[in-house]
């Protein structure tokens, strides 16, 4: 008969199997867990509340992406590739996963603001709740909550989880991903990686390649720190990787292997290939800025301080500068500084200690997106940063409970209260950036930081309720700037391609997420408000927002420079009209240069609207003789006017001149042969009219 301490192991088991002593147990006692569900609950509940509030006023938000959705709502066919049209002329420059979830909600609940954001939302819930989930079986609840609520509170993360641009989608997924990592890390079974590869697959459909960016050092995690022989290791991360192929690499395959003649145009590539898209446009070229098809981007090789081109100046402060700190970097600081301190505090842990594997693969995921943001030369904007934001609270979080539990002693007590008085420091930096911005604030911050500091460091003496006190004032003085901040973006309406969260932010002008604007209209993001980089803010639904024009945003925010490329145009009522009429005696109810362009007169009339070039209108697509023979089998209707005049920016890193002249020559093409007419602001040529 055997007793516990004599039954022998499971054949795969190790020593090292068995979790050492962690600061809180894998898997906290029942009436722990119920204790913290109302805790968990009300902070889901506050976070949707935060995400959902007034969510109507920024309209279709992101038309482009819009615009796709409504499309996957009326064709299947567009629902599968991403179409922009649901004639499907050209996808969108992405991969479709992050456009089904809208694209479903417009299919059940009809075309409007709050169907195509909602879903956004409710990924910013989930993704916190995972978050919390994900921290807590290792750190206990206060530090989930801690985490959760930091998350929620990043000012990007209400921006962006308020939008419908990718980035929502893909940080929930980065966060599921983690999870599964960190289960797996716990036992060693096998079925937790293989989610986590299904994970990263779905990832790499919503933005291809920043989906893997985290992916070496959770791998070279699991491979060192996992409780299994090292053959079950690496049998198992090949499993994942299975996965992550399979899950990712479906699509692809049908794509690749689809008569190009009977799918539409892969939007963002030269060549209509989405393996060129994969590792050009939106892969190795946003590294090193040799973006075929790009309206801007910076120089091959323009890393270092201060290099970099048309996308921003890169190097390890990138952000940190007036254009992305505000954004993202208020805890990290303390992210850093925490990382460290939770490392050498488990310097003496076990190879398999599940604690110190959370920081290095919540560390390693930080370390390597921060690198990755910070010398890119291609393509870059503020609110890529989000990706970031479950990294930096989940670090946050658990560092200061690690800190917190050992803080009788002075090391530790002295790490406390440095990060405290640190992020103080910094956020009064940030906030000065914005001095007509609620200047009364930083002033407080730095008081309450340096008295939650000092609290601190004597809580070592004065003891538990004093140390209490002094830990929920560096809370406040931490949280104070990004509240602000999020509170700013949730009651500021955002449209356009590029947006950002806060207020006006000094020193920010003259850029469009990095870019520098090259003859466009209206003023830069350092402008009136910086928020609404591209676009006016509010649009009712139905109509875009115009060149240059506001329809109700809140304090001036107004950053249509680079005319349509950025954000589309107002479509008048009688615009509407025309092109409703005789609607269905053509594939498409018009044809405009760009995207936004076409997304705006598409949303205003449920149509199909070719967007001739695609999101630059430089892809060639559709080239000018495809574009007369659709036209001399009348299945084009309008050709729209006014837009960006067809490779307007040119292209970038060795785009071919033919695919950027393309757009321009189907422009004059139209203008030479076709009667111009005006309809409300509209200007249009009617291509069943010929000039005779």
């Amino acid at each position: 008969m055997t007793t516990p301490e004599t039954r022998t192991p499971k054949p795969d088991a190790t020593p090292e199997a068995t979790p050492p002593s962690t600061p809180a147990q894998k898997n906290e006692p029942t009436p722990n867990l119920r204790r913290h569900r109302p805790a968990l609950l009300a902070l889901l509940l506050a976070t949707a509340a935060l995400y959902l509030w007034d969510l109507g006023a920024s309209g279709y938000a992101n038309q482009f992406y819009s615009a796709a959705a409504q499309a996957g709502s009326a064709s299947w066919k567009a629902f599968f590739f991403g179409s922009s049209d649901a004639a499907n002329s050209i996808t969108v420059d992405k991969p479709p996963a992050a456009l089904w979830p809208m694209a479903l909600s417009v299919r059940l609940f009809g075309l409007s603001a709050w169907a195509i954001l909602v879903p956004e939302a409710l990924m910013g819930v989930a993704t916190v709740g995972v978050l919390y989930a994900a921290v807590r079986r290792r750190f206990g609840a206060g530090a989930g909550l801690f985490a959760g609520a930091l998350l929620a509170l990043t000012p990007v993360a209400a921006l962006m989880f308020r939008f419908n641009n990718p980035d929502a989608l893909l940080c929930l997924l980065m966060v599921c991903a983690v999870y599964c990592v960190l289960r797996a890390l716990e036992d060693a079974r096998t079925k937790w990686l293989l989610l986590a590869g299904v994970c990263f697959g779905f990832a790499f459909l919503t933005k291809t390649l920043q989906a893997w960016l985290i992916l070496p050092p959770l791998a070279v995690v699991y491979a060192v720190c996992a409780p299994t022989a090292l053959r079950r290791r690496i049998v198992q991360l090949l499993l994942g990787g299975l996965a992550m192929v399979v899950s990712g690499g479906w699509w692809v395959a049908i794509v690749e292997l689809w008569p190009a003649a009977s799918r539409p145009y892969i939007g963002g590539s030269q060549h209509n290939s989405f393996l060129e898209l994969t590792f050009g446009y939106n892969g190795l070229g946003r590294i090193n800025g040799n973006e075929a098809g790009s309206v801007g981007g910076g120089p091959p090789g323009g890393g270092g301080r201060g290099g970099g081109g048309a996308w921003g100046g890169t190097g390890i402060t990138r952000l940190f500068t007036s254009d992305m700190g505000g954004q993202i970097s208020w805890l990290l600081p303390a992210a850093f500084l925490l990382l460290v301190a939770g490392l050498v505090v488990l310097r003496r842990a076990r190879r398999t200690d599940a604690a110190r594997a959370a920081f290095l693969v919540w560390g390693g995921a930080l370390l390597m997106t921060f690198a990755t943001f910070s010398f890119m030369s291609g393509i870059f904007h503020q609110y890529y940063n989000v990706a970031l934001a479950p990294y930096i609270a989940a670090l946050v979080a658990m560092g200061a409970t690690l800190l917190w539990q050992r803080r009788a002693r002075t090391a530790a007590a002295l790490l406390l209260a440095g990060t405290v008085a640190v992020t103080a420091g910094w956020a009064y930096v940030l906030l000065a950036r914005s001095p007509q911005w609620m200047p009364w604030l930083r002033w407080t911050v730095v008081a309450v930081g340096a008295v939650a500091a000092l609290g601190l460091l004597l809580s070592v003496r004065l003891g538990r309720r004093l140390a209490v006190v002094a830990a929920g004032l560096g809370i406040a003085a931490g949280l104070g700037g990004p509240v602000a901040y999020a509170a700013n973006t949730v009651n500021t309406p955002h449209t356009g391609s590029i947006v950002t969260a806060g207020p006006e932010v000094r020193g920010a002008g003259g850029r469009h997420g990095g870019m520098i604007v090259i003859g466009g209209r209206g003023s830069g993001p350092g402008g009136k408000g910086g928020r609404n980089h591209g676009g006016t803010a509010g649009p009712t639904p139905g109509q875009g927002p115009g060149p240059g024009q506001g329809h109700g945003t809140r304090g001036g925010k107004n950053h249509n420079a680079l005319g349509g490329l950025l954000n589309g145009q107002q479509v008048s009522a009688k615009a509407k009209a025309a092109l409703k009429k005789n609607a269905a005696d053509h594939t498409w109810a018009a044809a405009a240069i760009g995207s936004q362009n076409a997304a705006s007169y598409q949303l205003a009339t449920g149509l199909p609207v070719m967007p001739i070039g695609g999101f630059n209108g430089s892809d060639p697509s559709p080239t000018l003789e495809r574009f007369k023979e659709y036209v001399r089998q009348g299945k084009i209707h309008y050709f729209i006017g006014g837009g960006m005049g067809g490779g307007f920016f040119g292209t970038k890193g060795g785009g071919s001149s033919t695919s950027a002249s393309t757009s321009s020559d189907i422009t004059k093409w139209v203008e030479k042969s076709f009667k111009k007419v005006t309809i409300g602001n509209s200007t249009l040529y009617d291509l069943t009219r010929p000039v005779s």
